[in-house]
């Protein structure tokens, strides 16, 4: 049903803010150009009213969410290539499908693959929308620069190392399909698809390439890593601005080395140019061993682990050089990093502010499913730094949450609802594998020969422990967040909405 003359008015609703706080106002749209009005600005300029009147009766009408992570859904796997027109019908069918869910936008995500795949299915994975579907922004690209040990579900003999840094990269990928960052902020990426890489930033040639990567406006993601702190500290002074389901496929929290996770509680006294102690070097590797010529026995019952916990099987670390942590930051390729001008002392007098950081602690991804963290390890992590709430979430039905009312907006009304009203650095998102809020409880066919068994929310790869993935909606994590944490759901929202869109700068938020 549409308005007279294009305006409706959505009432007696919940708008969530950029503070993660909920304000009871109207909310004035125009349903042809897509657009979210000033309602009195609308009202004098125009001198008229909505035609149309929406009662929300009390719920929330939330901007559509952001799924950065999204593996496969409705029985298809973006991993999995038969043929070009079906690689298409399935893309077209996942996108339509899943607003049900809430997601109005999302990153395709590619796990590791035999790298003559990648050209094929690549070509495939560019931005794309209809009418009545969500939006694909490009490709996550999950693999293959991973570690063996914390590899999870994907392929062994797929893993690869980067002898030769960005080109290794360019060549596995393709290097048209590499975004430009200027072809992303002015709209026309052409046939550029990735958006996001997940890698390790330890494994060989993969810290020489976060620079050039992310200067051409790729997002460098650290995950199905086994990084020291050391490492994972460089990678984000390198560029790396993200996270990849935090707890999950790294090495979980120790005291003496935190790791990936302990960049959530970053120290400024290691950033500070103040700091008396000297830069901490990484833990090397005397050869450059690629992941293949590893020894088999690094790995013993790994396959039948869990990646939650096979922490303490770790491979030795890749040789590279680096800059000193307490210096400014010089990529591998040559590129300076500028870091963030010091205005308060690592010793200072300011009561209730914190020293300067040398680098933005990075956003950080969380699948709130109740499986693959704990509900106290998930409240633990949105409580170190209120302001770097995580950037995506995987959340099912108790409040009402409206993230955008389906069918009554087209996708690219709901994209422009989106970038308008998108309410800063842990995020909610659903990594699912094969994301069906359908699918019942049994063994099914996966890729590779490989089966997989569902068990409520839970995937795992048949005859083993290893998580491969969930079927929980965006929406029940969004729940299960303000649940788990003790937060409100305005802010809850905001890790699915909010974060993720800055997590990847170059979402067209003015589109």
């Amino acid at each position: 049903m549409t308005s007279p003359n294009g305006l409706v008015c959505f009432t007696n609703c919940l708008v969530p803010q950029e503070d993660g706080s909920l304000v009871e106002q109207d909310v004035w749209f125009d349903e042809r150009r897509g657009t979210i009005l000033d309602a009195q600005k609308t009202f004098f300029s125009r001198r008229e009213r909505p035609g149309r009147t929406v009662d929300l009766r009390g719920n929330i009408l939330s901007p559509g969410f952001i799924d950065i992570q999204l593996n496969g859904a409705y029985n298809f796997d973006f991993s999995v290539y038969d043929s070009d027109e079906s690689y298409r019908e399935g893309m077209k069918m996942v996108a339509e499908r899943i607003i049900e869910t809430g997601v109005t936008s999302l990153l395709p995500t590619l796990i590791t693959q035999d790298k003559a795949l990648y050209p094929k299915i690549l070509s495939l994975l560019q931005p794309f929308s209809t009418q009545k579907s969500a939006t694909l922004l490009g490709w996550h690209a999950e693999g293959p620069f991973i570690n063996h040990a914390k590899r999870g579900a994907h392929a062994p003999p797929f893993l690869l190392s980067a002898p030769e840094g960005t080109k290794t990269f360019e060549d596995i990928y393709g290097e048209r399909n590499l975004a430009e960052s200027e072809d992303w902020l002015m709209g026309s990426g052409g046939n550029a698809g990735v958006r996001m890489i997940t890698a390790a930033p330890e494994i060989d040639g993969v810290m020489n390439a976060i620079g050039e990567l992310t200067k051409k406006g790729v997002v460098f993601s650290i995950g199905h890593s086994a990084a020291s702190s050391e490492v994972a500290t460089s990678a984000v002074r390198y560029g790396a601005g993200l996270i990849t389901h935090l707890f999950n496929a790294m090495p979980q929290l120790h005291h003496r080395d935190p790791s990936i996770i302990g960049l959530l509680g970053a120290s400024p006294h290691l950033s500070s140019p103040l700091s008396p102690l000297p830069p901490y070097p990484p833990r090397k590797s005397p050869t450059g061993t690629p992941p293949s010529a590893l020894s088999p026995t690094v790995y013993t019952d790994i396959l039948h682990s869990s990646e939650a916990f096979d922490s303490t099987i770790t491979p030795p670390l890749s040789p590279f050089n680096f800059a000193s942590p307490t210096s400014p930051a010089q990529s591998m390729s040559g590129i300076i990093t500028p870091l963030k001008i010091n205005s308060r002392s690592e010793l200072h007098l300011d009561k209730g502010q914190v020293a300067d950081m040398a680098f933005m602690r990075p956003f950080y991804g969380l699948i709130v499913d109740g499986i693959h963290s704990h509900p106290n390890s998930v409240r633990v992590s949105y409580f170190p730094d209120l302001h770097s709430l995580p950037a995506w979430l995987t959340p099912r039905n108790s409040w009402r949450i409206l993230p955008i009312l389906r069918d009554v907006f087209s996708s690219r009304m709901v994209s422009r609802f989106l970038s308008q009203f998108i309410p800063r650095r842990l995020q909610v998102y659903a990594a699912q594998k094969i994301l069906d809020p359908n699918l019942r409880d049994g063994v099914y066919e996966w890729r590779d020969g490989q089966r997989f068994v569902k068990e409520g929310y839970k995937l795992y790869l048949e005859g083993t422990n290893t998580l491969a993935g969930s079927v929980v909606t965006m929406d029940a994590c969004v729940r299960n967040f303000s649940r788990f944490t003790g937060c409100s759901l305005g802010e809850a929202i905001k890790c699915a909405t909010f974060n993720p869109a800055k997590s990847v700068p170059s979402y067209p938020l003015n589109e």
